[in-house]
């Protein structure tokens, strides 16, 4: 098993979501979250804001320095790793900076709550 944590745009969201759930991939966690990426980013403007410098600060605007975005946690079991990427990625590669990331973690263990379940059961039966 695995999760995918994939990082997109929030107006993919609704995309994203009938895109997995075509694949069937209907259950994952999403949340709302704040970040950037490497851009194109001088430094030592972003340092000269935070000392107070009037010119760096004009440069970098008044506008928030972290973009709105969603994350999705989804936990697929080994096999349905290409299907998952692929309904993410197309729905949300668009050729530009921001597209998003997938990052594809290891899942240790799983256990169900409800009755200790463990492992590709706990994930896939559903009663």
């Amino acid at each position: 098993m695995k999760e995918l944590m994939a990082i997109i745009r929030q107006n993919r969201m609704n995309e994203t979501k009938a895109a997995l759930a075509e694949v069937g991939i209907g259950s994952f966690h999403a949340r709302k979250v704040l970040g950037r990426g490497k851009g194109n980013v001088d430094y030592r403007v972003l340092k000269g804001a935070e000392e107070g410098v009037d010119e760096a600060i004009a440069q970098l605007g008044q506008g928030p320095r972290l973009i709105p975005k969603r994350m999705l946690s989804i936990m697929v079991l080994d096999e349905q790793i290409p299907v998952a990427l692929g309904a993410i990625m197309k729905v949300n590669s668009r050729g530009n900076a921001g597209d998003g990331k997938i990052f594809v973690l290891p899942i240790l263990d799983t256990v169900r709550v409800r009755n200790g379940d463990r492992d590709v059961v706990a994930l896939t039966e559903d009663i």
